[in-house]
């Protein structure tokens, strides 16, 4: 057997290697976190959820989604694809039910790409665009959370935690990386030339459509500003989604102390020790809820309720999926 035929068995043997540790950590964490419960009691929490308020929530995931898409088509319009927002939606739907049924959020991102490729003729220009947008909706993430954590003392004060301070710094320093490329595209790729000596003429290729493509978002600043606004939007829908999972489970938490919580749990998800960002979720929530007083057990239900009405909606990201169509997602 010759290195390249071993090659993709060790890249098999590698993936299932790190999947099975992340499951790990997950079960790890959850043991632990279970080990400090009152099981009964969370039952009991869970129990008396209002069915109309976890209703309101999924209607609320699914503004979230609207909202997203049409940040993403303003992105695309901005590099003049103007593709149909019912085709863009099926797309991200699909993306969803990957991000939520794979054990990595990257494949959500995969689909999206694989989708806009072929209208846009570009894969460097796709994925430049889902970059953008992952960019940017990060923004918007951290300043939700600065700002939560700014009109909620009690727990985005100083102490244990991320303190406003800290997210306001985060944010600054988002924004001061993410301008040079969208302000100076020319500078920003020539920080990339280095990349030249794994293939020059493969590399130049792709940055010289990186040029034209981060050109475009300058001539553009209205899609750039939208997209943000958006992303701002999403991060608040998102906070509300929360909220009313709390309401329906009467658990005293407030939107102002859920716009620290929520943000910085996701960011912590995104950190890839776990699977799907189990058990690091719940210890999110956790922490949290401690230093607001609120028991353990209503931070498990409340993340546990949360996660499953978003894997419940994403199972219409399967049913799109099924329906898929095998002409490209701007044709017809």
């Amino acid at each position: 057997m010759t290195s390249e035929q071993a090659q993709p068995g060790r890249t098999r043997a590698r993936n299932a290697l790190i999947s099975v540790v992340k499951a790990a950590v997950s079960v790890a964490l959850l043991w632990v976190l279970f080990s400090r419960v009152d099981v009964a009691r969370l039952w009991s929490v869970a129990r008396q959820a209002s069915a109309a308020w976890l209703v309101g929530a999924l209607a609320l995931y699914l503004t979230m989604v609207l909202v997203s898409v049409w940040r993403w088509s303003l992105l695309l319009k901005a590099q003049g694809l103007d593709l149909p927002f019912g085709r863009l939606t099926a797309s991200y739907l699909v993306a969803t039910f990957f991000n939520n049924f794979l054990p990595s959020n990257i494949g959500g991102d995969v689909v999206r790409i694989a989708d806009t490729a072929p209208v846009a003729g570009s894969k460097t220009l796709a994925t430049t665009v889902v970059l953008i947008d992952r960019g940017i909706g990060l923004l918007g993430l951290v300043l939700m959370a600065a700002l939560g954590a700014t009109a909620g003392a009690r727990v985005g004060g100083s102490g244990a935690g991320l303190g406003a301070g800290m997210l306001w710094a985060g944010f600054g320093l988002a924004a001061m990386i993410a301008t040079p490329a969208l302000l100076m595209p020319e500078a920003f790729v020539r920080m990339l030339q280095p990349l030249r000596v794994v293939h020059r003429e493969w590399v130049d290729r792709r940055l010289d459509k990186l040029t034209i493509t981060l050109g475009r978002f300058r001539e553009s600043p209205a899609a750039i500003a939208g997209c943000f606004a958006g992303a701002v939007v999403v991060q608040a829908v998102l906070v509300a989604y929360y909220l009313a999972i709390a309401h329906s489970m009467r658990i005293p938490i407030g939107f102002a102390e859920l716009a620290v919580i929520v943000p910085i749990t996701f960011v912590v998800q995104m950190v890839p020790v776990s699977l799907n960002g189990f058990g690091v979720r719940e210890a999110t929530f956790g922490f949290y809820f401690s230093r607001l007083g609120l028991p353990l057990e209503s931070a498990l239900v409340m993340s546990f309720v949360g996660a499953a009405l978003i894997m419940l909606f994403s199972l219409s990201g399967g049913v799109a999926y099924l329906a898929r169509r095998s002409h490209p997602l701007g044709s017809g």
